[in-house]
C-alpha cells in the first residue's frame, strides 16, 4: 500500500443538532489509522426553530473542542439550510478547494481502515472518468461479496468523490426522472425493480423527500458512471432511528465491520453483475408484499 501522508483527502462532516449522534461519529473517525495526519471540516447547519437552538449551540460548543486532527475547520451557517442543501453546498465548497473528499454524515461509525480504504483508491482512479466515486459502505447480503466491485450510480453511506465527477451533478429531479424514462431505464434504475429508487426521485420533485443523495445517483447513473464499493462494509450507519431526516426506525441495514487490514488491489472498471444480484436479493428480502409485486409488474 502506498498512501501519501502529504496529499491525504479532507474529510468533510455534515450536522445538525444530534450531539450523541456527532460525537459517536468523530470518536470513531479518530480511531481510524490516518486521521491524525488529515484535515477536517464539519458543517454545522443553524437552527430552524427556536426550540432547536440549544441542541444547535451544544453541538457548535463540542466541535471547538474536538482535538485528533491534523488541522479542523468549522463552517458554522449562519441561517438554517436543511440537511440536503447543507450537504450538496458544503460538497462542493469542499471539492472546489480540494478537488476531492471525503463525505460523512453525523451517523456513522467506521472500520478502523475506512480512511486507507479511500484514501488509497481516490488515488488509483482520479484520473478514470469512468469512476465517479468511493463508497464505504455495502449491504448485509447473504452471499459474500468480491473483495472490491463496481456499480453503476453513487451512493451515500460513508463516500468520496473528486470536483471532476461531482460536476455531474443535477439537483433538478424532473430532468433526471424524464431522462430516465426517455431512455427506457426505470427498471435498471430500480436494480431490476428490487427497490423504487425511481419513486424516490419522484417524491423529491413533489416535495415529498428532500433527499440529496437520489439526485447523486440519478445523475450517475444515467452518465453511466461506476462507484467502487468494499467486499464488507467499512461503515455502519446507525442513524435509522427516527432520529434523523429521511430515515425510518429500522436495523435491516446494520453491518458487522471488517476490522482488518485490507489488501488493495485495482479493480477491473466494469459493473459487477454478481454484485448487483445480490445487492436485488437484499433489496427484495427487506421488502413488502405491495413492493415486491413491482417486481412483476412494474412501476
Amino acid at each position: 500500500m502506498n498512501i501519501k501522508m502529504n496529499n491525504l483527502s479532507p474529510i468533510a462532516v455534515f450536522a445538525y443538532n444530534r450531539l450523541d449522534h456527532l460525537k459517536k461519529t468523530i470518536d470513531s473517525l479518530k480511531k481510524c489509522n490516518l486521521s491524525k495526519n488529515s484535515n477536517l471540516i464539519i458543517y454545522l447547519d443553524n437552527y430552524k426553530k427556536v426550540t432547536e437552538r440549544d441542541k444547535v449551540m451544544n453541538i457548535r460548543k463540542y466541535c471547538l473542542k474536538i482535538k485528533g486532527f491534523k488541522t479542523i475547520k468549522l463552517i458554522q451557517r449562519k441561517k438554517n439550510l436543511g440537511m440536503s442543501k447543507n450537504i450538496i453546498s458544503g460538497v462542493g465548497q469542499t471539492l472546489k478547494k480540494f478537488k476531492k473528499g471525503i463525505f460523512l454524515e453525523d451517523d456513522m461509525i467506521l472500520d478502523k481502515y475506512f480512511l486507507e480504504f479511500m484514501n488509497y483508491y481516490l488515488e488509483v482512479y482520479k484520473n478514470n472518468h469512468k469512476i465517479s466515486s468511493i463508497h464505504g459502505y455495502s449491504y448485509p447480503t447473504n452471499k459474500k461479496l468480491p473483495d472490491y466491485f463496481f456499480l453503476k450510480g453513487a451512493d451515500c453511506w460513508g463516500w468520496a468523490t473528486w470536483s471532476r465527477a461531482w460536476n455531474i451533478f443535477s439537483n433538478d429531479s424532473k430532468h433526471l426522472l424524464s431522462k430516465i424514462k426517455k431512455k427506457e431505464l426505470v427498471k435498471e434504475f430500480n436494480f431490476n425493480n428490487s427497490y423504487n429508487y425511481f419513486k424516490m426521485l419522484k417524491q423529491n420533485l413533489l416535495k415529498k423527500n428532500k433527499s440529496w443523495a437520489i439526485n447523486w445517483y440519478a445523475s450517475c447513473f444515467l452518465k453511466d458512471k461506476l462507484t467502487l464499493y468494499p467486499g464488507r462494509s467499512l461503515v455502519h450507519n446507525f442513524g435509522n432511528d427516527l432520529s434523523g431526516t429521511n430515515c425510518k426506525e429500522t436495523d435491516v441495514f446494520n453491518v458487522k465491520l471488517r476490522n482488518k487490514p485490507l489488501k488493495f488491489t485495482q479493480v477491473m472498471t466494469l459493473e459487477s453483475e454478481y454484485a448487483k444480484k445480490e445487492f436485488e436479493f437484499f433489496f427484495l428480502s427487506i421488502m413488502s408484499l405491495r413492493n415486491r409485486l413491482m417486481r412483476y409488474f412494474g412501476v
